[in-house]
């Protein structure tokens, strides 16, 4: 809902003043030293690690050094309350306990990094190796390269597995339980929602990916886009000197097979780095997605029943490509240039056999039907970024980055649907659909970062986007062998958007204490227009964000945080306001609503942290105008899965987690979500979301280490049955396992098997006025995969102190690259 601004001065130009405090304020003053020495678990120094220094409060990344030939380092920073961590390829990542860092400096206990890699008598040879899951002050990072569950799979596979995470009836994601999310890959965002989502995410494999954050509370940098929070998908980057690759492939079967094999390949030498990646997919799967309904009529008397079995097979197959360059222009500025496709096509056919029944369960009709479709999703997205970081003073290093970003997502649908009667009578009926969907984005930013006085940190942005939407489909039926057009479903639909947002955080960190306070304001303007009815609406409002955060230490082993923000979910372009129809069978289809509201979240948790290990936390969202996804009855009867605004959704929830290592071959990580929702207002037709009841999710993941190269895990999640909205969700979840061996140097094996159970199938039953409707949803989730993976080239990482992209892994995992 668009903020009353005027009503609301007061209070935002207070929060203003506080957020935007004139640097001229501040005079400048001094860093304090942290130095320390890394060195192996054997014993001995350790060269070229890389240290980076966090605050404590949200693992941003203030400062990052590498060791030198003794391993002793050196980092600036003011004095505050931090964390240290040191990487380095072939051992796994360390941290320090947090501490407080005073004027005159400190000096820190030796920290050491535990191989995971094997040696020779001709050198050593490494194989980096996290743990998969990391939890941070203000994200969960699950770490997906090299896993032996990523091998074969994709991030569709990835996430469905992720701690919180579900993959819902409709293709849906949702964290802890909250549907809205903001997807990003390497910082960019992908404008898609529910099965258009999933199918990019299905067409992109595993092997591609780095990590995964997701973050529930945001800071202010971020796009206000995502009640329910971010998730980001971090594609790999090779750090090794010379020219270095990997070529992988893969084959896995469950009921159809699935095929993936792809290439990397990296020069890195002085001040360049050249990359280019490719991935080929060729996967095939089923859906049985099968219907119950009961249609009433007034007074709530069975008018009708309907059966509705439908079985679809899938084919994908998909191009995945990335290519660019990293140059180093000065020893403080980095030109970066990178270009990517996603070209997948799925033609798919289905068979549907469907009946109506009378109230005495008689059968009234009965048809058949035969489904051709086929979808092209051509995706290219570019981008042009440009660092600089200034002369270092007595507070720190200055930054100034600017992004320029295009991308381009096509949507090409056909459909031929087939459909014979046999009851009442006999009768056969064509349908003929093509749409055309283009969307065009384009955005530039800039951000600044500055150390100030006093503790205080200054980061401030701004950010403009364009999207352009248009939609062409196209229905003809056939009429005694004559096509006509079908007047009902074909349409155009156009959408503009341009979106100007600014922003400013000011940290203040002192001994115990952390307060960072944010303030982002972002203007929209938008305009649809659709040619059925000559139908179109504009749009323009400006809205503010608030986000602080609070962070306090008790004691060394007990640490309170609390996070607070506003948010919002601005409906999607093709799926969510674009009115046209993508059939599932002769008598339902999908289709947008192009009168939908955005919604917007009020989020607030508190957290508690025992010895930087296990974290307990209570959060409570309020969200306006929710978007939901309901059932309808259109005007002739059909079926239609759309979405509607209600008046408010209420979320709240307790989270535990706990990363435990009982022995050194050991490590397990356990999550749990207790969340309880419900919802306010009704629909047209007088449906009322459903009674609410507390649910769950619960995740555990175990690595253990068995010796001679030799690797396993088990992942395993559940989720307990639930109420969201206005349907009833039935229990679901999934046990996948994987062992993994080195062959070598360079050489690995991987075998995997997921939903091993066949638990992961969906049911779940939606209550409305008109109707009532039960279904189920197969896929082909149980899978066994067999895969290899070589790398050749240079095992040593660049040393350079001044490269840029030495530090880059860390600033995108700490929230310092969007």
């Amino acid at each position: 809902m668009p903020f009353a601004l005027p009503s609301s001065l007061g209070r935002l130009g207070l929060l203003a003043s506080v957020v935007l405090l004139p640097v001229s304020l501040f005079a400048q003053g001094q860093s304090a030293p942290v130095r320390g020495l890394v060195r192996a678990a054997s014993g001995g120094p350790l060269e070229y690690v890389s240290l980076t220094l966090h605050r404590a409060t949200d693992s941003v990344a203030v400062k990052t050094e590498f060791s030198d030939s003794q391993g002793a380092y050196l980092l600036l920073a003011p004095p505050g309350r931090y964390v240290v961590s040191g990487a380095l390829v072939g051992y796994g990542r360390t941290w320090t306990q947090a501490f407080e860092l005073p004027a005159e400096g400190l000096s820190l206990p030796a920290l050491e990094l535990a191989a995971t890699a094997a040696t020779s008598l001709k050198g050593v040879t490494v194989t980096a190796q996290k743990e998969q899951f990391e939890r941070l002050p203000d994200r969960t990072v699950v770490n997906v390269e090299g896993t032996p569950l990523s091998a074969g799979n994709t991030m569709l596979d990835v996430l469905g597995r992720a701690p919180g995470v579900t993959v819902g009836g409709n293709d849906n994601l949702a964290l802890r339980g909250k549907s809205g999310l903001l997807i990003l890959v390497d910082g960019k965002r992908v404008p898609l929602i529910g099965t258009e989502l999933a199918d990019y995410l299905r067409a992109l494999p595993a092997e591609q990916v780095r990590s995964v954050e997701l973050i529930t509370n945001p800071p202010a940098k971020y796009d206000a886009q995502g009640g329910a929070g971010i998730i980001a998908i971090n594609l790999k980057k090779d750090q090794r000197l010379g020219t270095n690759g990997s070529v992988n492939t893969s084959y896995g079967r469950g009921q159809y097979g699935k095929f993936t094999s792809g290439f990397s390949l990296n020069h890195r030498q002085k001040n360049i780095n050249l990359f280019a990646t490719y991935s080929y997919a060729d996967r095939q799967s089923f859906q049985r997605l099968n219907f119950s309904r009961t249609y009433f009529q007034d007074g709530g008397q069975v008018r009708s029943r309907s059966l509705l079995y439908n079985d679809t097979r899938g084919h994908l197959q998909s191009h995945t490509w990335r290519t660019g360059f990293d140059y180093t222009l000065s020893k403080n500025t980095q030109l970066g240039v990178a270009v990517s496709g996603l070209s997948s096509r799925v033609p798919s056919q289905g068979a549907n056999t469907g009946q109506f029944l009378d109230p005495a369960w008689v059968p009234t009709t009965h048809f058949t039907s035969d489904n051709y479709r086929n979808l092209r999703t051509p995706n290219q997205t570019a981008n042009l970024s440009v660092r600089h970081r200034f002369t270092p003073d007595s507070l720190g290093t200055p930054e100034l980055s600017a992004d320029f970003d295009y991308g381009h997502y096509g949507t090409y649908r056909d459909l031929d649907l087939f459909t014979s009667y046999d009851l009442p009578s006999v009768l056969k009926t064509r349908l003929i659909g093509d749409q055309n969907g283009q969307l065009s984005i384009w955005s530039g930013k800039a951000d600044y970062i500055r150390p100030l006085r006093h503790h205080l940190r200054l980061e401030a942005g701004v950010k403009i986007s364009r999207v352009n939407s248009d939609n062409d489909v196209l229905f003809l039926q056939d009429k005694d062998g004559t096509l006509v057009v079908d007047p009902r479903s074909t349409n155009q639909f156009h959408y503009d958007e341009d979106i100007r947002a600014g922003y400013a955080t000011l940290s203040h960190t002192r001994p115990g204490l952390t307060l960072t306070a944010g303030l982002r304001g972002e203007q929209t303007a938008v305009e649809g227009r659709q040619t059925v009815g000559n139908a179109s609406f504009t749009r323009n409002y400006f809205q503010l964000f608030p986000n602080l955060s609070l962070e306090r230490t008790l004691s060394p082993a007990h640490t309170l945080s609390l996070t607070f923000s506003r948010r919002i979910d601005r409906p999607t372009y093709n799926a969510q306001l674009n009115p046209f129809r993508s059939y599932i069978d002769a008598v339902s289809y999908r289709s947008g609503n192009p009168n939908l509201w955005p919604q917007t979240s009020l989020v607030a948790e508190l957290t508690h942290t025992f010895k930087q290990k296990l974290v307990t936390g209570m959060s409570y969202t309020r969200t306006s105008r929710p978007i939901v996804g309901v059932s309808r009855l259109d005007a002739d009867g059909l079926v239609v899965a759309t979405f509607e605004n209600l008046s408010a959704q209420h979320y709240y929830a307790f989270t535990f987690t706990a990363p435990l290592k009982p022995t050194k071959w050991l490590n397990l990580y356990a999550n749990a979500e207790v969340f309880y929702i419900y919802f306010d207002g009704q629909l047209t037709d007088g449906s009322r979301p459903a009674a609410a009841r507390p649910a769950a999710i619960f995740s555990s993941n175990a690595s253990v280490t068995l010796g001679k190269g030799w690797t396993l895990d088990l992942n395993g999640n559940y989720h307990t049955p639930e109420r969201y909205a206005f349907e009833r969700v039935k229990s679901f979840g999934q046990l996948a396992a994987g062992v993994q061996k080195g062959l070598g140097s360079h050489t690995s094996l991987r075998f995997n098997v997921t939903d091993i159970f066949y638990t992961a199938p969906l049911r779940s039953t939606a209550t409305y006025v008109p109707l009532q409707e039960t279904f189920r949803n197969r896929q082909d989730s149980r899978v066994a995969t067999l895969a290899f993976n070589y790398r050749f080239g240079n095992d040593k990482v660049a040393p350079s102190r001044k490269r840029a992209t030495s530090a880059e892994d860390e600033k995108r995992r700490a929230g310092n690259v969007q």
